[in-house]
């Protein structure tokens, strides 16, 4: 079932076949060599240029286009091309049939690169930060051949657009799953079978799900001709890019396994689509917990959030289409939904305001002497909810609303008559860096926060356990903005 409104519904079995983000596929190699790939240097790698090195991470200015930079160490492989040191693609050492990989990666502002199985097909990797509906040339796009039969101006590759854009920032880092089935010949050397993208999985979404490849891309290895293995290639003459965790997994010739849950396998799915601003409550599941009272809030942006109606909490983030109904509402259901795109979660859940006796005093884990009370939420003339609550005695207003350009999602609390010591909780995780005034990256280069009006304070990191919390004074009006 596609709900494509609050108030409208129609049945549609083909939404099982492109289904995504939700029980995703998976494919498990059989026994062959498996290993991460040790970028302590790099002697993995055929001739390198001087454009790649080695560094222990990267990192990048949203208002500089085309930089990333690095820092001393090992872990990390780094393409900086300039005039000085031109960029050229990188070659693996060794060569690859069938395949697994995984990695992680990062795109300077307005870069483009891209990963060559076997040397010869693309999968692009683009700074499609704020894109809606991606083309075979964006972020996580299947390029083939160049087809300029088609009238002029209208040239391009033909390809395969991801299903969704489940694309990060740039100077975030993203995660990558590929799957791929080499060319298949007889003894004679003649094809007998195309090569394959098995799945392509883009920060947790399935966004290619067993393309055929009609040919190589053009610029192939070898003149285009197909081979049975060959070098897996990382293109370098396009742009600044970054790539840690590379592990190869070599399949042999076992036949990959999809894996899915019973939701999937056995249920026509309910998806439910927000075509303008579209609101859901049901139990929500982040690590470690479930939310009970969980409010999914919509946006023809492709922009969503859940809200914690118990601890007044912005629980996550995702870009990409709606929500999966189908646990809550296939037969008896579990009162669950899903997201269905790349889901940044926004720390364990935990209250946003606390009332804190000393700047270092622990956060609040319960509603003892709060007086908490929800209170729903209003609507404006755009449907856009407006949160509110009581703590302490004092009314909060709490309204999140997608940011215009399709970065992120911006937050305004205010507080009536707040308490002394009332602080609130931006954020929390391993690390929180602050790159520039009022811009702080959030665990380990996950997402960003803008705060764009403290009330005259200045935020504070702190530590709290093993991890990091960013937290501010509140006096009336708090407003930032979360870009991932």
């Amino acid at each position: 079932m596609l709900l494509r409104s609050k108030n409208h519904a129609s049945r549609s079995l083909k939404g099982f076949l492109c289904l995504c983000g939700i029980g995703m596929a998976a494919v498990h190699p059989a026994a062959g060599q498996t290993g991460k790939i040790p970028l302590q240097d790099l002697s993995s790698f055929r001739e390198p240029g001087k454009s790649w090195s080695i560094v222990s991470d990267a990192s990048a200015l949203l208002d500089k286009p085309h930089e990333l930079t690095g820092v001393s160490g090992t872990g990390v492989l780094l393409n900086t091309p300039d005039k000085k040191r031109p960029g050229q693609d990188l070659f693996s050492g060794e060569e690859y049939g069938d395949v697994d990989i995984e990695l992680d990666y990062m795109m300077a502002p307005g870069s483009n690169s891209g990963i060559y199985l076997q040397g010869r097909y693309e999968i692009q990797l683009l700074d499609s930060w704020t894109t809606q509906v991606p083309k075979p040339g964006d972020n996580g796009g299947i390029y083939e051949r160049w087809d300029d039969s088609r009238p002029a101006g209208q040239q391009g590759y033909d390809g395969h657009a991801p299903r969704y854009n489940a694309s990060r920032a740039p100077g975030l880092w993203q995660h990558m799953k590929i799957s791929f089935q080499a060319p298949r010949f007889d003894a004679a050397g003649k094809k007998t079978a195309n090569a394959r993208m098995l799945l392509v999985e883009l920060n947790g979404v399935q966004i290619h799900d067993n393309v055929e490849l009609m040919g190589p891309t053009r610029g192939a290895i070898g003149g285009g001709d197909e081979k049975a293995a060959g070098p897996l290639r990382f293109q370098g003459d396009h742009g600044a890019v970054a790539f840690r965790n590379l592990v190869i997994n070599k399949r042999g010739n076992a036949p990959a396994t999809p894996a899915g849950n019973r939701w999937d396998r056995d249920a026509d799915p309910i998806l439910v689509d927000a075509p303008s601003s579209t609101i859901l409550r049901s139990f929500m599941d982040v690590p470690g917990t479930r939310i009970v009272h969980a409010v999914s809030v919509g946006s023809s942006e492709k922009i969503h959030y859940t809200y914690d109606l118990d601890r007044g909490m912005v629980a996550q983030v995702w870009r990409g289409e709606f929500l999966d109904a189908t646990p809550m509402w296939h037969e008896r259901g579990n009162g669950c939904s899903r997201p269905r795109g790349a889901v940044q979660y926004l720390g364990k859940p935990a209250f946003t305001l606390a009332k804190l006796a000393s700047p270092q005093a622990a956060w609040l884990t319960d509603t003892t002497g709060t007086g908490y009370r929800p209170k729903g939420y209003v609507l404006d003339d755009k449907d856009l909810p407006t949160f509110r609550y009581i703590l302490y005695g004092a009314a909060v207003k709490d309204a999140v609303r997608v940011l215009p350009d399709g970065r992120g999602v911006r937050r305004e609390l205010n507080v009536e008559t707040p308490v002394a010591g009332l602080y609130a909780k931006l954020a929390e995780g391993r690390t929180i860096e602050s790159p520039s005034k009022d811009l702080y990256i959030i665990d380990g280069r996950s997402y960003y926060l803008q705060l764009e009006d403290g009330g005259g304070e200045q935020p504070l990191v702190r530590d709290a356990g093993e991890l990091k919390e960013l937290i501010i004074p509140v006096h009336s009006k708090l407003s930032y903005s979360i870009l991932f």
